[in-house]
């Protein structure tokens, strides 16, 4: 299972980073400039009032086919629509929302999401 995310600040790398997931498997989605042919969970920032970043709204118009799973990381201060672009590309895309987490995660965050991954890779599914 391979990890795609998408940061303007850092908040998103840095709780991917700290997951420490293998290298191999992360993949930042400016970096992504082809057809993806993987199954991924998706790893991404809200932007202005709950809105899903251009980029991945993009990026998804052309490879949702193998998004499985989607993480959303926020400021709570935004109250209802904290993470909320996680929330609309689970309900678009018809996958699970696995977690929203505030900026980059804390340690439990990172466990959460770590066991999630590595249930994943094991079993090829969410």
């Amino acid at each position: 299972m391979k990890v795609i995310y998408f940061s303007l600040t850092g908040n998103c790398k840095r709780f991917v980073e700290r997951c420490k997931i293998p290298v191999e498997d992360v993949l930042d989605l400016w970096e992504v400039d082809y057809d993806v042919d993987f199954d991924y969970i998706l790893v991404t920032p809200t932007i202005g009032f709950g809105k899903v970043p251009d980029d991945v709204a993009t990026f998804l118009e052309q490879n949702s086919k193998h998004l499985v799973g989607v993480v959303g990381s926020g400021n709570k201060n935004w109250g209802n629509r904290f993470a909320k672009a996680s929330e609309t590309i689970s309900e678009q895309y018809n996958v699970p929302l696995l977690m929203k987490i505030e900026l980059h995660g804390n340690t439990r965050d990172l466990i959460k999401f770590k066991k999630i991954y590595l249930e994943s890779t094991k079993n090829g599914k969410i």
